[in-house]
Parts: structure tokens; sequence; C-alpha cells
């Protein structure tokens, strides 16, 4: 039970915490506390929020301009942020621009990254990386399993041009893959819910050739690093279909534990003083044993990087919001529509932040730890892609321990739908106010 005392001494600390955010250089409080840490991790309590894509690229853009960050990480398949990742580079031609790569983005939830928010921030990183040399170009590349067909099918024509005898091994797995019907529909899940059957030799089999070759490869730039990734998700989507129709926390694991292994391999691959900047959703990158997600057998990127990585200073950013718009659908694989975010009901983590703080602010959480309501777990939105704003209470709220989840606090306190790409007919005017200078 909580005692007023409490609500009232939490409440003086958490508004005498609150640092004001208003433009880039307000942004200096979180830049000093990140210090020399080599993984920040910066969250959104949705996927579908203007204001939290236009923040976290304003706080990328310092940490690779003034901190020395070497590549962006995000929550998206590794294939299409290939493509991404060969423009911010400077390996394209001129005349592309990353508004066409980025519309050509046709895997549900689209709205994530096919849209004007995304754009801005690859022209900006393009246009800073062509003023430098490019063995230290900073990249961007997708961290997801997801993209099972996709990989398959790049190393299907990379291997038909370098390695005949390895495309062979693809051609088995898909074979095998296709037995069971589509790649990645339930078919192959509901057919092989143990390893009997399945198709994981096949895959296990690629992938110990992929790095035992990958050197070979390296004639192209990171062509070694994209072998070796594709067969890695071949690995990994395997087991996260297999388990996907079981229940409890299994197939979750296995996507952030891929996650975690596709940000330790871009570590390895950029070299012992590498940083790496993360977006995802604040379940991903928050700590799960904050939360209980832990009771439930979950875990989560944020803390797998904690566990392994303390040693070089890690960094996790949770951003939120007391209400607006937002992109999401009514039910999976359906249509994007902007819906209303309603404002945070009483007892909440952002109906606290709009009663005693009410700004766009953000906060260092150990400057909050020892606040009495913030010892114990508090309910703290989360939306994903899927959304019933007139349904959301309480399930799209995860009981929080604040301090322990994150080392830092975005809260907007209203905020907007994001610019997506693929809702109207002219979805690829560019709106009026990109590319959102602040």
């Amino acid at each position: 039970m909580f005692y007023q005392d409490d609500w009232n001494d939490t409440a003086a600390q958490v508004h005498a915490a609150a640092y004001p955010l208003n433009k880039p250089g307000d942004l200096d409080v979180l830049l000093d506390a990140i210090g020399d840490a080599h993984f920040v991790l910066l969250g959104e309590s949705t996927h579908g929020t203007h204001e939290f894509y236009t923040w976290r690229s304003q706080l990328t853009r310092r940490l690779i301009a003034e901190k020395g960050f070497s590549f962006i990480a995000v929550e998206g398949d590794w294939p299409d942020f290939q493509h991404i990742n060969d423009f911010v580079k400077g390996r394209l031609d001129d005349s592309v621009h990353a508004a066409d790569l980025l519309h050509a983005f046709r895997r549900w939830p689209t709205w994530m990254w096919a849209n004007w928010e995304t754009a801005a921030l690859a022209e900006w990183l393009k246009r800073f990386n062509l003023a430098i040399p490019p063995h230290r170009r900073v990249g961007i590349y997708g961290l997801d399993v997801y993209s099972l067909q996709e990989s398959l099918e790049y190393l299907e024509r990379y291997l038909g041009k370098t390695d005949p005898e390895a495309q062979k091994l693809v051609l088995d797995l898909a074979h095998c893959f296709d037995r069971h019907g589509p790649h990645e529909g339930y078919g192959y899940a509901l057919a092989n819910r143990s390893r009997h059957n399945s198709c994981a030799r096949e895959a296990a089999q690629l992938l110990e050739v992929m790095m035992q070759r990958r050197t070979e490869y390296n004639t192209n730039p990171e062509a070694g690093l994209q072998a070796e990734q594709n067969a890695r998700i071949a690995v990994n989507a395997e087991r996260y279909y297999r388990t996907m129709t079981g229940a409890g926390p299994a197939s979750w694991n296995i996507r952030d534990r891929h996650m975690n292994e596709t940000l330790n391999l871009l570590m390895q691959h950029h070299g012992k003083e590498a940083k790496a900047v993360i977006w995802q959703h604040n379940t991903h990158i928050g700590d799960a044993r904050a939360t209980d997600m832990a009771m439930e057998g979950m875990i989560s990127l944020g803390q797998l990087v904690m566990e392994e990585h303390a040693d070089l200073g890690v960094f996790r950013i949770g951003f939120g919001t007391n209400g607006g718009t937002v992109c999401a659908s009514d039910r999976w694989g359906g249509a994007m529509r902007h819906m209303p975010v309603p404002y945070a009901p009483a007892g909440t983590w952002e109906q606290f932040l709009h009663e005693y703080v009410g700004k766009d602010a953000c906060l260092l959480t150990e400057e909050i730890a020892t606040a009495p309501l913030l010892r114990k777990p508090i309910l703290h939105r989360a939306i994903g892609v899927v959304y019933h704003p007139g349904h959301e209470f309480p399930g799209n709220y995860v009981p929080s321990v604040i301090p322990m989840r994150y080392e830092a606090f975005v809260y907007l306190d209203h905020t907007s739908k994001l610019h997506a790409m693929h809702v109207e007919p002219d979805g690829m005017q560019i709106p009026e106010t990109f590319p959102w200078g602040m």
C-alpha cells in the first residue's frame, strides 16, 4: 500500500529530476550521462509515433558525430536494411534516394520503417558518411529474425555467382522448407513442433559452411558478413517458427537471443572500439528482469546486453507518451490506421509524469531511484503494432520498476502519428516539414 507521503515524495523527486526537452541541445544531459558507453539502446512505447523517431534520430546523430558511434542496429529485417546500409555508405548510384528503398519495404507492418522519418535519418547519414573515409563510414543494420525467405533468396543469388557448391546447401534447405508450405506460414510451424522431420540439420550445416568460408567472400564490402548473417537467420528462423505455435516464452526468447547474436556479430565486425546505437521497442531494450516478463520466463535484448557487456558501458533509454495519435492496426496483418492514444489512466507511469512533470522532458533514473513509488512496479504503457484504443487498459500496460528497467527515460506529453509511405495514394509525396529539423 502507498501512502500520501509516498506520492508527495515521489512527485517532488521526479519533478526536480525532469530536464526540459525542447531542442537538440537539451540532449546534452543524456550525452553526458552516456559518457563512454559502447551500447546505447533507444526504445519506444509504440511502433508508430513521429516524435519517438525524430528524437531518437537527433540523439543518434549526436552519438555518431560527437562520440564516434560505429553503426545503428534496428528492429527490422537484415535483407531490407542491406540496401539501406549500401545507400548510407555511398555504394549505390547517386540517383537512388532513401525513400525509393524504404518504399520497397513490404513486410507488415510496413509503416514501421517505410516512413519519412526513417528516410530523413538515412539521407543525413549518407551526407555524413560521404565526408569521411569509406572504412570509417557508419552503417545501419536489421537485427530481426523474420526474413527467412528473403535471406535464402539472397544466398541463392550470391552463392550462385561465387560458390555453386555452397549454393546447393541453400537449395536443399529451401526444398526442405517447401515441403511444408510457405516458408513463413504456419505450415512448417505446425508440422515441426519438435526437431523430428525439421529442417534444423540443413540450416545448421549451411551456417557452418558460411562461417568457414566467410573470409573467402570478402572481395566485396561486407559480402562475407552478409553471407554468414543470412545463414544465421535461417538457423534461428527455423527455431523460431518451430516454437511459435507452442505456449510459453520460447519463440520470444529465440527472437531476442537472435538479435543479441546479431549485435555481437556486428560489434566484432566493427572492431574492438566499436560502439552501437540500437532502436527497438521498450519491451526489447528495457531490462525484462524489471517487469513481469521475467516471471513468465521471458528475457530481453536490453537484459542480455547488460549481462554480457556491462564492463563496456550500457545505457538504455525508454520513451513514452501520455496521449496523442499513432499508426497501428486493429488486427495482425491488417491495414494501417491512424488511431487515437487516450490519455493514460490514473496510477500509471505516464499519467504520473503528465501530472507532476506536464511537459516534454528526460529523466536520469539514478536520480529518481530512491523515490518511494518507483521502488516497486508501476504500470507502464506498451503499445504494439496491433492496438485497440478503447480496450487498452490494463492490457497495454506492463508493471515495471522504472529505475531498474532503464538508465534514462524520455517523456513526451503529447505525440503524433508517423508519416508512413504506404497509406494514402500520394504516400510518396514528401511531407511539408520533411526532414523535421529541430
